[in-house]
């Protein structure tokens, strides 16, 4: 969707006399009455949408992307019946001076930009659109002119396909009443309404010390007077450097032992069951984490209860690659009262390791706290752990002097070790030379023998001789990334061949024990797609420290 330097169209210079049915006049003063005064982006955004609408055949329902809140929205809703209200108008806020019109059925349609590049010749329009001068010092009247004298000559039009989240219409579904703030929203966005799960734009009210200290009220008896009562929760000892665990669970009965216990740990005092009037806005801390723990537990994990000190724990149910919703966690930690940490994601776990942890933090939780921790967990689960494929892996390495024996090669036992560690095989290795043709034969002819894995080595850098990704394209390879934000393992090369999984490995990985390679393996073998985003997520914590002794993966690289 974004600006093709293919299929563009140029337009000769010829004034614009009329914007759809109007005069150039007329439309300035019909955008005075709409938008407030005839402002040139409004101008500049009607002539783009007269452009765009004209290669929308008659009869064919369209929707619009603006991709700049600025003026240009209001240029859409003055001349095409798609509005912000009806939906038919989408603003994705790019920053960007352009505008897309397509079949909201099939995508397709076509782009229309303001282009810098064309405005050489209009010093008015391209200080306007540059900021080159302050509001003050254009002038007006011959910028509007000059808008009028370009005509189409300073836009640009693409053909265009939008991605598919993008069309239909979404429907907003059954209404409910929020049982947080008391307002209807879609009930559809969870158990609470969005703002109160913490998206609403306004400064939270002033903090009252007194809030975190609320709480109902719950009866405490001396711990001589516990005796024969039951405890409203876990008590904790702590034996330092040596233990740390409950000495009293909730709901035990109190013994005299217990007391003796509870005294020797320094406790005079304890909340007992007995008595306490705990109405619905309150939820108890082990009913917390039970209702966290089964919302936060998806594919590939388990939990267990009751909870231990408020606590839950959630493992891998089997070996694999723990996944995280990183931006959900971090919504649900920031709900007063509700927390849950994890290893972190992208970590390759063992069966029965934990994964995560979530509690309470306080012995009771406002409901409405709870309510709006559930409705953040109700979109998925948080955490999987998704298993990973024994792969059948094809090798192949690159480079004339291996080919020729000059050089002993070493790729392969390298490789074949990283391969096997997650249990999977080597069906065939190769080795050719930096020739394009053998590159790509070889690579046809592990592909045919069953992999689902080619890894490729050497041939990477920006040496002339390197040749191995021209090779790779006569080969098939498509979706190609090359270059990655990690040191050591800059120069990978990430692509597919149909169903084949490609991987580049540069030369680095000769000596080095820990690279770019070892990050992204087992993403590959947990069948998961890399996109050049991913990727750049991976230069915080991408510059490995070259440890004396490796401990990879239990380090921060590529974490």
């Amino acid at each position: 969707m974004e600006g093709h330097k293919k299929n563009k169209q140029t337009h000769a210079t010829s004034p614009i006399e009329h914007v759809g049915q109007y005069t150039f006049e007329e439309f300035l003063e019909r955008i005075k009455s709409f938008h407030g005064y005839a402002a040139p982006g409004v101008i500049i955004g009607s002539i783009m949408v007269d452009m765009a609408m004209e290669k929308i055949a008659k009869g064919v329902l369209f929707d619009v992307v603006c991709e700049t809140f600025s003026c240009l929205p209001d240029s859409v809703q003055l001349l095409t019946p798609c509005t912000v209200g009806n939906g038919w108008l989408r603003v994705i806020n790019l920053g960007r001076y352009a505008i897309s019109l397509y079949d909201k059925y099939t995508g397709e349609g076509v782009r229309v930009y303001l282009d810098a590049d064309k405005l050489k010749d209009w010093k008015e329009i391209q200080a306007w659109f540059l900021k080159l001068k302050g509001k003050r010092e254009q002038n007006d009247a011959i910028l509007k002119e000059q808008i009028r004298l370009a005509g189409r000559s300073i836009y640009t039009l693409h053909p265009i396909k939008i991605k598919s989240v993008y069309l239909g219409k979404h429907s907003k579904g059954i209404i409910g009443i929020c049982s947080t703030c008391g307002e209807a929203y879609p009930v559809q966005d969870g158990a609470v309404c969005r703002g109160c799960q913490g998206e609403a734009p306004y400064e939270s009210v002033a903090f009252d010390p007194a809030s975190i200290f609320s709480g109902p009220l719950l009866k405490t008896v001396s711990i001589e007077q516990a005796v024969g009562k039951t405890a409203l929760h876990d008590m904790t000892e702590i034996i330092p450097g040596e233990s740390k665990g409950p000495a009293l669970k909730s709901g035990q009965e109190i013994s005299a032992g217990d007391m003796c216990r509870l005294q020797q740990m320094g406790r005079r005092n304890i909340y007992v069951i007995e008595d306490n009037a705990v109405g619905a806005d309150w939820v108890h801390e082990n009913e917390a984490a039970m209702a966290f723990a089964k919302a936060m537990a998806g594919e590939g994990t388990t939990f267990q209860g009751p909870p231990r000190e408020g606590r839950i724990r959630i493992t891998a149910a089997r070996n694999g690659l723990l996944i995280v919703d990183k931006e959900r966690l971090e919504r649900f930690n920031n709900v007063p009262g509700a927390m849950g940490a994890s290893q972190k994601g992208f970590s390759p776990v063992a069966k029965g390791e934990e994964v995560a942890s979530t509690r309470a933090i306080p012995l009771y939780l406002p409901a409405s706290d709870f309510r709006t921790a559930m409705a953040i967990l109700a979109e998925d689960s948080l955490f999987k752990v998704l298993p990973l494929r024994k792969s059948k892996a094809g090798i192949l390495v690159t480079g004339t002097e291996i080919f020729e024996g000059i050089t002993e090669d070493k790729f392969i036992p390298i490789i074949s070790s990283k391969i096997k560690a997650y249990q999977g095989r080597i069906v065939e290795s190769r080795i050719v030379p930096d020739d394009r043709d053998e590159i790509c034969r070889g690579t046809k002819e592990l592909c045919a023998k069953g992999i689902d894995l080619l890894i490729t080595t050497a041939g990477l850098s920006v040496d002339p001789d390197d040749v191995t990704r021209q090779g790779l394209v006569d080969a098939g390879a498509t979706d190609l990334i090359y270059g990655s934000p990690v040191i050591p393992g800059a120069m990978i090369l990430l692509g597919r061949i149909g169903e084949v999984q490609v991987f580049g490995v540069p030369a680095c990985a000769l000596y080095f024990k820990t690279t770019a390679f070892d990050v992204l393996l087992p993403r590959l073998l947990a069948g998961l797609s890399i996109t050049r985003l991913d990727l750049a997520a991976l230069g915080h914590g991408g510059l490995c420290l070259q440890c004396e002794t490796c401990r990879f993966p239990k380090c921060a690289f590529g974490r």
